[in-house]
């Protein structure tokens, strides 16, 4: 009776007391979570010896920076032909070195080749580049939580608790019909 006791005991104290090792913010050996935000958007960069043009599409929106390729000085009084998948593209400028533009149709899938002519002063260059267009990806919001691994230590130390209660009561009826007797 005393070893079934003491047994129970010992599961009892090991379930709660002996809790596994989890790991605090910044100390886990998993995978770190991924960001919480949305999809990049597709984005393409043609370099050259004088420039330097990032391009950022948004639907049928489209984003050119363009900077000099020395010092990164965004280019002022610059003009740029675009083409975008042997489709010309209008270009406003917006800012220095900063130009807008919108797309007679959104990208498909796959690499779209791009091709820029800038001309800022005395200064001509082509710059080529591609686009990478990717089908939207609708991934599963994968969130982990901890409540889930010590959701199972919780249950074991309730049955625990409830084995040392059962065995409890059956000693102590034990004991009632064995000094009765």
């Amino acid at each position: 009776m005393f070893k079934r006791l003491f047994a129970a005991a010992l599961v009892l104290h090991t379930a709660l007391f002996v809790a596994p090792a989890v790991a605090d913010e910044g100390h886990s050996h998993d995978a770190p979570p991924s960001a919480a935000s949305g999809p990049a958007l597709p984005r393409f960069a043609a370099v050259s010896e004088l420039f330097e043009l990032v391009g950022v599409v948004n639907g049928k929106q489209l984003t050119i920076y363009l900077d000099r390729f020395a010092d990164n000085a965004p280019v002022k009084g610059a003009s740029i032909q675009l083409d975008v998948g042997g489709a010309a593209v209008a270009l406003e400028a917006h800012g220095e070195g900063e130009f807008e533009g919108t797309l007679a149709q959104e990208l498909k899938a796959g690499l779209v080749p791009v091709t820029a002519t800038v001309v800022a002063g005395d200064e001509t260059d082509i710059l080529a580049g591609e686009l990478d267009v990717h089908e939207e990806a609708h991934a599963d919001a994968a969130t982990t939580s901890r409540w889930k691994p010590m959701a199972g230590w919780i249950a074991a130390a309730a049955l625990a608790a409830l084995a040392l209660a059962w065995l409890g009561r059956r000693g102590a009826a034990r004991r009632r019909l064995g000094g009765a007797a």
